[in-house]
């Protein structure tokens, strides 16, 4: 299996927003093989607590906009690991701590990597 054009269309809407929030380190890994439940995941690291929920925000309302409804919410409040179920497509926004321990790559590096194509140009600091 494969993941399904919509699952793409709005991976490419997630992984947008979660780059203008400055989301880093985008992964996107197609797990419609091992998985029946969902097509894709994409992996975000925010630098502190307050860009995990901003990433997570920003992601939620680009992806509301694009007729995607969240299925499901978990870690708002923590802002440590937040998870996104819309479907196709599940975002996990990890602080970079939590990316690291739990290495979701790792744990699903028998899936494909989906590339991902970010046209916002960011303004160095």
């Amino acid at each position: 299996m494969t993941a399904t054009e919509r699952a793409r269309a709005l991976l490419k809407v997630a992984a947008a927003a979660a780059d203008a929030k400055q989301g880093e380190d985008l992964v996107a890994l197609d797990v419609s093989g091992p998985l029946p439940l969902t097509d894709i995941f994409l992996l975000v690291t925010g630098r502190n607590e307050r860009n995990v929920q901003a990433i997570a925000g920003e992601i939620e309302d680009q992806m509301i906009e694009a007729g995607a409804k969240a299925l499901r919410r978990e870690g708002r409040a923590e802002g440590r690991w937040i998870l996104l179920d819309f479907g196709d497509i599940v975002v996990h926004v990890f602080h970079e701590e939590d990316r690291m321990y739990y290495s979701l790559e790792r744990l699903w590096k028998d899936c494909p990597a989906i590339p991902l194509e970010l046209s916002a140009v960011r303004v160095s600091d």
